[in-house]
């Protein structure tokens, strides 16, 4: 994993869309010639390559970031060809559509349709090509880290559930677990690993050729914590990771289980300065205008169909908590029939809830409902990224159930976040502690960086309908 602004990277990622950027590039300039071939004023001169740069740079982009926008660079499981062809059609489709808007947005950009065509024909097999032998070279575990742990109580064990999760995703593989004198045993007997008595635990990782020790002790109290010699290890090139650490890098999220007070105290990231409160409120500010501007017609449509379905009223104010835990009303399309809390109780959406409209379960999965929340961002009550703003009944009860739940209210809310693209819609307080612990690694790392990363990742979320209920 790379860390680019307080935010993880893999390796695996990143080499992958360098290549395919390059490769894209590498397309554009073949088409050119395709497409003209009788035409002396091109050839393989610099001339040729900086005239057309401006429109291979554009196409580049736009094709990587479609791709990007349909999940093709979140590498969670190993994909085959045909989970590549799934979401490599739709994004050259999107990529057609965001480079024709282009061409009215910036016409001295426009290199022809019949130069568009050459690029996408050629861009299929060449990406489909491309990516399936990278992931092929990726699954030789050239990339791949060993790491031990150090303990094997419960949160060692955690580590491991992490990673069988999606066994099949690389980056990371834990050799053996260490046990200390006096801890239970929650990690199967098989990859427990004792060290020898005359045995350093330096010796004992470089034994096992890993270059990480992942610290998950339940106590580090107590008088068997090797101290002195993970220091010794960390003086030696040895990664010391704490298993917070741990799960903010490959989980992209904070474990309330295994965060401590002065871990969040004295731990980086948690960025409220002046200069990244104007940056947020910019970028609110002109994502939310653009965005208004490219869905007032979906937001006409939607508002016709609802009042169609069921009357009056298309929208609807609810009260929620904000920034500092200040309420305020935010503004949603109406999904559910207008007597849906006529016990006056707040209630968890549920699946196949029936309250929900059929209009209300379109717009629902497709996170139109959301849209009208706009018009808070522009008043300054939410940001365009942030935490789920929730109900006053439902954050009283969550505060008293769930540690540091109050931390996700340092910032605004907003109308995605991490937590809504990482993890599926929650009706329980068990969901509400998972997607507390996306929430809480947003607020630690948020940046513009990570905006932007969101913002694709909800892209995807609204093209294939994850998550809406």
């Amino acid at each position: 994993m790379l860390r680019i602004y307080n935010h993880y990277i893999s390796r695996t990622v990143i080499l992958l869309i360098s290549t395919e950027i390059l490769v894209l590039i590498a397309i554009f300039y073949i088409g050119i010639f395709i497409r003209y071939p009788d035409d002396n004023e091109i050839s393989l001169s610099y001339e040729t390559f900086s005239h057309f740069f401006p429109e291979a740079s554009t196409f580049t982009i736009i094709m990587v970031l479609s791709m990007a926008a349909i999940g093709m660079y979140q590498l969670e499981t190993r994909p085959d060809i045909k989970a590549i062809l799934i979401r490599l059609m739709p994004s050259l489709v999107l990529g057609f559509v965001l480079m024709t808007l282009t061409f009215f947005l910036l016409p001295e950009l426009h290199f022809g349709r019949g130069m568009l065509g050459i690029a996408m024909f050629l861009a299929l097999p060449a990406i489909l090509i491309t990516r399936c032998l990278l992931l092929m070279w990726f699954n030789l575990e050239i990339l791949e880290s060993r790491a031990v742990v150090l303990g094997t109580g419960a949160k060692a064990q955690e580590c491991i559930d992490l990673l069988n999760i999606n066994p099949d995703r690389k980056g990371l593989k834990i050799v053996c677990f260490i046990s200390l004198p006096g801890e239970e045993h929650h990690v199967a007997p098989s990859k427990i690993q004792s060290k020898l008595e005359s045995e350093s635990l330096q010796s004992l990782v470089k034994r096992f050729n890993a270059n990480e020790i992942i610290v998950a002790i339940q106590n580090r109290r107590n008088t068997n914590f090797p101290i002195q010699e993970l220091l010794e290890c960390k003086l030696h090139g040895i990664k010391v990771t704490d298993e917070a650490d741990f799960f903010e890098r490959e989980k992209g999220q904070l474990r309330v289980s295994s965060l401590y007070p002065s871990w969040l105290v004295f731990g980086d990231g948690f960025d409220q300065s002046s200069l990244r409160s104007v940056i947020k409120r910019s970028f609110d500010l002109a994502a939310s205008v653009i965005l208004l501007a490219v869905t007032l017609p979906i937001m006409l449509v939607a508002a016709l169909c609802i009042l169609i379905e069921s009357g009056t009223p298309i929208f609807y104010r609810q009260e929620r908590v904000g920034r500092g835990g200040e309420t305020f009303m935010v503004i949603k399309f109406r999904s559910m029939r207008a007597d849906a809390e006529k016990s006056g109780k707040p209630q968890w959406a549920a699946t196949n809830d029936p309250r929900i409209t059929k209009v209300g379960n379109i717009i629902r999965k497709l996170r139109i409902d959301e849209l009208p929340q706009i018009f808070n961002v522009l008043k300054g009550e939410m940001s365009f990224v942030g935490p789920r703003p929730e109900r006053p009944y439902f954050v009283e009860h969550l505060c008293t159930e769930i540690p540091y739940y109050n931390a996700r209210h340092s910032i605004k809310p907003g109308i995605t976040g991490w937590a809504q693209v990482r993890y599926r819609y929650g009706s329980s307080v068990k969901d509400a502690i998972e997607k507390l612990q996306y929430d809480l690694y947003y607020v630690k790392n948020h940046s513009l960086f990570l905006d932007i990363i969101i913002i694709i990742d909800t892209i995807e979320v609204v093209v294939l309908g994850k998550g809406g209920r």
